[in-house]
């Protein structure tokens, strides 16, 4: 008979990868923040590696983190549309508004929004409590999407909107090339376009735009990833995704998620792990991340909307 021992199992879940949860900041950054003697564990300065359960006094910068170990617990996500004249920083010396003030409150967590739109920019920003899915939608690495709504003064040559999508130009920061670009018309002298391309480099699109001399008088980001701008969200307001539609998102950039039921369809209002109100976008739910995604096809409809219903509400 084999007496051999089993070996225990270890309980709790790795250090770095709770604090990622918790929002404050992705797993490589939590590994630094570890190595660099920030994070204690009952008192102990932590070290990598290291299991922690929702028993254990965690703090960072000596600042306790109420974490959750539970993988049962998915990150929140929530849809903002953001309105021109706002920030997206939670400090400003010029004490402007900030969209981090539409944000409920969290306990032992922080919202992290997933790229940024400066103060002139309205449109989509996506929030969540989760450094993990931050990190894998705003990393250069992956490549993630971008489409904006675009209105210049003046119009583009067709010498210009080829170049654009071929071999680009080049800023004081390196080339920018877009992915697709299409002229939406416009009355007058302003004229609107719709472009989408895949990073995220400060005013990277009014500095093309710039470049090419033709000024932006407005900028709207209508889709991030797979995830589009509801055209019922108004600005200014908020929405949350349910529990089914955090897990399709977690499933997409490849992250592990809890398998959705019938009872988790019954909150987010559609069929197990399905979008029935077209959140996602069409030409997307089906590839991960970091493959060569495809675009939805285009239609000639209003530059400034995305053709998405959304009903979601978000709770306190």
């Amino acid at each position: 008979m084999n007496e051999q021992a089993k070996q225990p199992e270890q309980q709790g879940e790795r250090l770095q990868k709770v604090l990622a949860q918790v929002g404050l900041g992705s797993r490589r950054t939590m590994e630094e923040w570890i190595s660099a003697g920030r994070i204690t564990v009952n008192g102990e300065v932590a070290t990598l590696g290291m299991r922690v359960t929702e028993d254990d006094v965690v703090r960072a910068d000596k600042r306790i983190v109420h974490i959750k170990t539970s993988n049962n617990n998915l990150p929140r996500v929530l849809l903002y549309h953001k309105q021109e004249g706002e920030i997206v920083s939670r400090d400003d010396p010029e004490k402007r508004a900030s969209v981090f003030d539409k944000l409920p409150k969290l306990r032992g967590m922080k919202w992290i929004a997933i790229g940024r739109l400066d103060f002139n920019t309205s449109g989509l920003l996506i929030f969540t409590t989760s450094g993990d899915l931050a990190n894998r939608l705003m990393h250069p690495r992956f490549e993630v999407e971008r489409e904006y709504a675009v209105r210049v003064q003046g119009s583009m040559t067709d010498e210009q909107m080829e170049q654009m999508v071929k071999e680009g130009i080049t800023l004081e920061d390196g080339p920018v090339k877009f992915e697709r670009l299409t002229d939406e018309g416009g009355e007058g002298y302003n004229h609107w376009y719709r472009l989408m391309l895949k990073e995220g480099r400060n005013r990277i699109v009014r500095r093309t735009f710039e470049a090419l001399g033709l000024p932006i008088s407005r900028l709207i980001r209508v889709r991030f990833g797979i995830v589009n701008l509801p055209p019922h969200l108004k600005r200014g307001t908020l929405a949350e995704l349910g529990t089914g539609e955090v897990s399709q998102i977690l499933d997409w950039v490849g992250m592990e998620s809890k398998p959705v039921t019938e009872k988790v369809a019954e909150w987010t209002g559609s069929k197990a792990g399905k979008f029935d109100n077209g959140m996602m976008n069409a030409g997307h739910k089906n590839k991960k991340i970091g493959t060569n995604m495809s675009a939805s096809p285009h239609r000639k409809t209003d530059a400034r909307r995305s053709t998405t219903p959304f009903k979601n509400k978000v709770r306190p």
